[in-house]
């Protein structure tokens, strides 16, 4: 067995993943060579604008994707199995039981015909051979266990008939009702009022803890990643372009985007004396990403760099100690900056 396909010790790792589309208008490249561990009881925030690759990385994980519209490759391990080249129906065999996803909008995501309480047993029945009544106290217990009041009686209720909030958990609860070693939640709290995400956040911190389960959050919002993440992929382009630990991207950020992103970011710890910082422009498209570095369009730091931004794609180099970055610039004018120009506005926002 090559190194390339030795089985990993993590319990999930993606290597050199590509996920692209062929249309009639060109290739969509949405995830293009991305690579990173999880371990059991660990979280990893993925964060990035609409259209970076995030959710569309999230798919081909669970093996959601249509093999015959979408070309896949590289090497997606499971607790030491790989999934790229297992059978659909291998992998449909672990979605739910070994793995399962909380979708970003759970009243599209749940059948409107049927109720709560009835999706939740089939969820569990499939994976475990037990009679409809056993099932049925069980989806009772785990809607009990996300905080939904009145158990009992909301497992007849139907989806219309939930708050978003109470989807939400009903969501969670669905997802969980075998157990998954691995969650993954995707934009878990978008749109849901900021009481209501403590809640979820709260909730999902909790039940992780209780399942010892390895957890992927995927969101657009810094302060989401903020609250749970252990480690922060930053994607752009469906690259990653910069990978640490929550602390390293919140304290010592490398990448010109990061570094918008927080500017980009409401303070809500203080009051706020400056203007927010947008990145300008708008994100690449995902047929005709830009050469080079796909963000140097839109980066203010670009003509630093003697050209290389819009002729060579940077690598994804270690700064120290796992934190990575895919920048041209020197690390020295990088901290420089960040220092001086970047670190000082952000802190008086």
């Amino acid at each position: 067995m090559s190194a390339e396909t030795t089985p990993s010790d993590a319990f999930l790792e993606l290597r050199d993943l590509r996920i692209h589309f062929p249309t009639d208008d060109g290739l969509v490249k949405s995830v293009d060579g991305l690579s990173f561990r999880l371990e059991r009881g660990k979280t990893l925030g993925i964060v990035g604008e609409s259209g970076s690759g995030k959710s569309v990385t999230s798919l081909g994980i669970l093996g959601l994707h249509n093999r015959k519209n979408a070309r896949v490759s590289g090497e997606i391990w499971l607790d030491g199995a790989e999934l790229v080249s297992s059978t659909q129906e291998y992998v449909r065999g672990l979605r739910g039981k070994r793995m399962a996803m909380i979708f970003q909008d759970p009243l599209s995501a749940m059948h409107p015909y049927y109720t709560v309480g009835n999706q939740i047993i089939e969820a569990y029945r499939v994976h475990h051979r037990v009679s409809k009544a056993v099932a049925r106290k069980h989806a009772i217990e785990m809607l009990g266990r996300v905080g939904i009041p009145n158990p009992a009686q909301r497992v007849d209720d139907y989806p219309h008939q939930f708050s978003g909030g109470m989807r939400q958990r009903a969501m969670i609860a669905m997802a969980l009702c075998c157990d998954p070693e691995l969650l993954i939640a995707d934009e878990p709290t978008t749109a849901l009022d900021v009481t209501v995400q403590a809640q979820i956040l709260d909730l999902m911190r909790d039940l992780q803890r209780d399942f010892n389960a390895a957890l992927i959050i995927i969101t657009h919002d810094l302060g989401v990643v903020a609250e749970l993440s252990d480690d922060i992929l930053v994607m752009y382009g469906g690259k990653c372009v910069e990978y640490g630990t929550a602390e390293n991207i919140f304290e010592t950020p490398e990448h010109p985007y990061t570094w918008g992103l927080l500017g980009s970011m409401p303070r809500l710890d203080r009051e706020s004396t400056e203007r927010l910082l947008p990145i300008k422009g708008s994100p690449p498209s995902l047929i005709n990403i830009p050469p080079g570095c796909a963000f140097h369009p839109r980066c203010s730091y670009a003509d630093r760099t003697g050209g290389k931004g819009s002729a060579e794609v940077p690598e994804l180099s270690e700064v120290r100690g796992g934190h990575k970055v895919r920048c041209h610039l020197p690390a020295n004018e990088r901290h420089a900056i960040w220092e001086s120009e970047i670190k000082p506005v952000l802190e008086a926002q």
